[in-house]
């Protein structure tokens, strides 16, 4: 990977005119690996330059022709699955298999954009009236721009430009600067598969080119995937300039244990959706909800499992999980943790004095387990996104569905049992976008979409799937009539279809 990553305008890499740079750090070793060029209002004037230019020819393309460009990229990607694996793990600090899942989730996108001939079909009703036909089209936005998070530094971009080219718009990533250099082999590929130049850019940046996108007269539309508070000022502001805005933000996800729930299952379902990635997952379960009496079953099997968390680097092929991402966000999550004690909460598993031999530098805080928390507490209350899983107990599993449905967040949510009633219930009453019965992490597959309620989504669709093709699409509809050589004169009345 290059000392210094740069962005990518018109189909070249350049370092524009930052004069402003970040440090990009391996979580593992908490070393500076490598600087990011923090991308000006200029740079980001350029990559929209360079994008309306190409937009013309790109929208003018097929369908079937952007299509075939996607099935060469979705082919690059698995050949380069590896290598972006790589770069994932060295940057953000997850273990590679997490990793590689990662790219995985980010090629069914691709995989669902190759069949856009079909998705962009239109309806036709033939005579409305008399010898007036009507159909409806759909028909690209022009430049649209994504802004991404550290957490998946390829998954998340390619939830978002794979439809929006493949519509036939062009396209501006402002990633993370935490983790940017995914998004370099990213725009590799694309060229490498065939997109024109000016198709796909990258500014990189922090606030300064994340503002520049939102206040751009010539950016159409803006994708976002963060914390809540910057989703809903994203949104605000980016529709204050007149954009299509779909922003999601925070979560606080909850997993309902009915004492009828097979709990080893259930143990395993809270380990890997708790403490995998570290917890830095929007679709993190972060609350176990265990109902009636099935509480001291359930922390006498995950204490035990959250001591015995093999926490390394993300290379070592025995780790389950890595480091966090970056110094200031370990200190965030150990401050809730700390935070946790101090309101009363019973920490049955601390990992805050977690050090690794050879790695004592690095950004690691091992699994933390929380029981006896109560729906005052910030710990509940707040989106912590780190290896601290909180337990709440309730009487039944109406007082369940209360808690989940009275917090602010509504991204995903999960419920455990054997008794189809209750699932059915839960499925209907549940206030959240996403949910699953004995599935932890309910991120729906490419041809559905990803969404949350609440404060979890601002705007009106979710990313990717049928969702993702209005969003980055609008609708067109014709009427037509053909001259028949009979006058009926001017018409002065509504038109009806008698």
């Amino acid at each position: 990977m290059d000392a210094v990553v740069q962005h990518v305008i018109g189909g070249q890499r350049t370092g524009g005119s930052a004069s402003r740079f970040s440090d990009v750090f391996n979580p593992a070793t908490g070393q500076v690996a490598r600087r990011v060029a923090l991308g000006t209002r200029a740079d980001v004037d350029a990559a929209v330059a360079a994008a309306t230019a190409a937009f013309p020819g790109w929208a003018g393309t097929t369908p079937l022709a952007r299509a075939r460009v996607m099935f060469r990229f979705r082919e690059l990607l698995e050949a380069h699955a590896k290598d972006m694996a790589a770069i994932i793990t060295a940057e953000h600090g997850k273990v590679l298999s997490d990793a590689g899942g990662e790219v995985t989730r980010g090629l069914e996108v691709v995989e669902f954009a190759c069949g856009i001939p079909d998705l962009l079909k239109g309806e036709f009703t033939d005579q409305v009236g008399r010898s007036v036909d009507s159909f409806s089209l759909r028909q690209p936005l022009g430049v649209v721009a994504g802004i991404t998070p550290f957490n998946f530094p390829a998954m998340v971009p390619l939830w978002m430009a794979p439809v929006a080219l493949a519509c036939g718009n062009t396209f501006v990533l402002k990633p993370s600067e935490r983790d940017p250099s995914a998004s370099l082999l990213l725009a590799e590929l694309f060229r490498e598969a065939g997109l024109p130049d000016g198709a796909f850019n990258v500014v990189q940046g922090d606030k300064e080119a994340v503002d520049a996108i939102l206040e751009h007269p010539g950016i159409a539309a803006v994708s976002f995937v963060g914390s809540t508070p910057i989703a809903e000022y994203i949104y605000r502001t980016g529709t204050a300039h007149g954009k299509r805005v779909q922003a999601l933000g925070g979560a606080k996800n909850h997993m309902i244990v009915m004492p009828d729930a097979d709990l080893e299952q259930a143990t395993d379902a809270l380990m890997g959706a708790g403490y995998g990635a570290a917890g830095e997952r929007c679709m993190a379960i972060s609350v176990a909800v265990a109902v009636g009496g099935v509480g001291d079953a359930l922390i006498e099997r995950l204490a035990p499992r959250v001591r015995a968390l093999k926490v390394g680097p993300g290379t070592d092929p025995d780790a389950e999980m890595g480091p966090l991402v970056t110094r200031q966000h370990l200190d965030k999550v150990r401050g809730y943790v700390d935070t946790g004690v101090r309101e009363g909460a019973k920490l049955v598993v601390d990992g805050r004095d977690l050090r690794l031999q050879g790695y004592e530098d690095g950004f690691y805080l091992g699994g933390c387990l929380f029981d006896d928390v109560k729906p005052a507490m910030r710990i509940y209350k707040e989106e912590i996104f780190g290896p601290v899983l909180s337990v709440v107990r309730v009487p039944q599993f109406d007082d369940a569905l209360k808690l989940v449905n009275d917090h602010e967040y509504g991204n995903g949510t999960a419920v455990f049992t054997r008794d189809g009633d209750t699932a059915r219930a839960f499925m209907h009453g549940v206030q959240v976008g996403m949910v699953g019965i004995n599935v932890p992490i309910p991120v729906p597959v490419a041809y559905h979409s990803f969404g949350g309620w609440k404060r979890s989504l601002f705007g009106d669709h979710g990313v990717y799937g049928r969702e993702g093709v209005r969003f980055y699409t609008k609708l067109k509809t014709v009427t037509s009539r053909w001259p028949t050589g009979i006058r009926a004169g001017a018409q002065y009345v509504m038109p009806t279809t008698g």
